[in-house]
């Protein structure tokens, strides 16, 4: 005979039919609530199939695909002859705390987070029709369409299932590393095998790696000041000791480095030799020599960050730190998301064959590999010199651009703002009136539909010097007479 107090707990539960959860999951919910709260102990039998129909006036097959799924979960088992109980094996769950719990629970964890990370991560997605970005590529001339159909030939392949069909070596694909490393010894006059390539979704990925693998808490790391803030962020997390060195109009000061490494032991110098970030200024000859035979002399790693070595406009590109180097202290790291379009997470590390075989396994246990289909299809372009020929004719464009935003600015702005014209990259270094509230500047050109870069996040520079860079490289000539227009009207 059934027990009056389930009787009385089962004709509580009111079912609803019209509800998105099925019957029988309201029914096997409520018992199992029952359980923790207490009122179903364990051993406790429960009514028969038939008798629960009739009580909750719903078909049997619903109570016996409940009592199924309980049985299957484990809160309820069943014996032949003697009917359906709450699972004896259980605890007794009466005497555990299941409080109501915290309605905030989907925003704040119930466990601490002992890491206070000072990284400002507000990346706000503005869909503007007009932009003065920190310096992108205009996605209307990147090579999108080859690139897809080269994706597109590596997923038809017949070697498809072959070839991806498992996991393959976390340092990318070697047809990928092979036809970088002949690009990058024709391009940069490096000197480089597929060994000393490792692929990563980008330059973040590839200093973190570098932290991950050949920081300790504590080591000494110079940057540049100003400098990237991305990078400082991932210094600072792995618990370097970040020291600055000035940047004048010939870059990185190296004799501010030199006093610093007579004082201190130096583990890493993180440097955008190519074109300074943010500034824009070109680290000269004799400086890249010095860097060099400081590196060698006080035996410290030289990071060199060359995210866009391939657009310089004054003559050709100077040739990395890399290249110079001959006692294997450069880690060199370049992205294809500053080519294409940042949407692309695909770049590279370049180092001595050792330092790329300890990060491949540091990788391993961040990132599995990198998307094989992805590399492979961008090995294609470079094979089939898609990459160069689609360069040479940005370079034109973008020095088009560069050299009519300049006269724009000018013409328009000359009492707002002052600038040098960038021997390459693709944003302008401006430094406004120290009247002029960049934040608020940012709101009312906004508000006329023209997105302009948030410096304050991603340069480590005070605010108070009034500097932000003002990318031209992603508007056509009419967008760029229209954004300074519309800076002219808001100023």
């Amino acid at each position: 005979m059934d027990s009056p107090i389930i009787i009385s707990l089962f004709s509580q539960l009111k079912l609803d039919k019209y509800a998105n959860t099925s019957l029988y999951i309201q029914l096997s919910d409520y018992i199992i609530d029952g359980i923790k709260q207490g009122k179903l102990l364990p051993g406790y039998k429960l009514p028969s199939t038939r008798r629960l129909s009739e009580l909750l006036n719903i078909n049997r097959i619903t109570v016996s695909k409940a009592f199924q799924e309980l049985e299957q979960q484990g809160w309820m088992e069943s014996f032949i002859g003697k009917g359906s109980f709450i699972s004896s094996s259980l605890p007794q769950l009466s005497n555990y705390e299941f409080s109501p719990g915290n309605s905030d629970f989907l925003k704040h964890s119930g466990f601490k987070i002992s890491k206070n990370i000072s990284i400002d991560s507000h990346y706000p997605v503005i869909n503007s029709r007009l932009r003065l970005d920190d310096g992108f590529p205009d996605l209307r001339l990147s090579p999108i369409k080859e690139l897809t159909k080269a994706y597109q030939n590596q997923s038809n392949s017949r070697k498809f299932y072959f070839q991806y069909g498992t996991y393959s070596t976390p340092s990318g694909s070697r047809i990928l590393r092979k036809s970088l490393s002949e690009y990058l010894n024709y391009s940069r006059a490096l000197q480089t095998t597929e060994n000393n390539i490792l692929t990563v979704k980008g330059t973040t990925m590839g200093i973190h790696l570098v932290c991950s693998g050949l920081l300790e808490p504590g080591d000494c790391v110079v940057m540049e000041n100003p400098g990237w803030k991305r990078a400082e962020d991932n210094f600072k997390f792995f618990k370097a000791e970040i020291l600055k060195v000035s940047v004048d109009t010939y870059g990185l000061s190296t004799e501010e480095l030199e006093n610093i490494c007579i004082r201190k032991k130096i583990r890493l110098v993180y440097v955008t030799s190519h074109h300074q970030y943010p500034t824009t200024v070109t680290l000269r000859m004799d400086r890249r020599l010095e860097l060099i035979r400081l590196s060698e002399k006080y035996k410290f790693i030289l990071f060199e960050d060359d995210y866009d070595f391939d657009f310089h406009y004054k003559q050709k590109p100077l040739q990395p730190l890399a290249s110079l180097d001959k006692h294997g202290m450069v880690i060199y790291c370049g992205s294809f998301s500053k080519i294409l379009a940042p949407v692309f997470r695909l770049g590279y590390l370049v180092a001595s064959e050792n330092v790329i075989e300890h990060l491949t396994k540091i990788r391993l246990i961040t990132d599995r590999q990198g998307d094989y289909v992805l590399e492979n299809a961008m090995a294609e372009l470079i094979d089939e010199g898609i990459i160069q020929r689609y360069l040479r004719k940005a370079v034109k464009i973008y020095k088009e651009r560069r050299d009519y935003f300049c006269f724009l600015l000018n013409r328009d702005l000359t009492d707002q703002i002052e600038f040098s014209i960038p021997e390459g990259g693709l944003a302008v270094w401006c430094q406004f009136n120290i009247k002029t509230n960049l934040i608020n500047l940012s709101k009312k050109a906004l508000i006329h539909e023209l997105d302009i870069s948030n410096s304050h996040i991603v340069h480590n520079q005070p605010l108070h010097s009034n500097f932000i860079r003002l990318g031209f490289a992603s508007s056509t000539l009419e967008e760029l007479e229209e954004n300074v227009s519309i800076l002219k009207q808001i100023m």
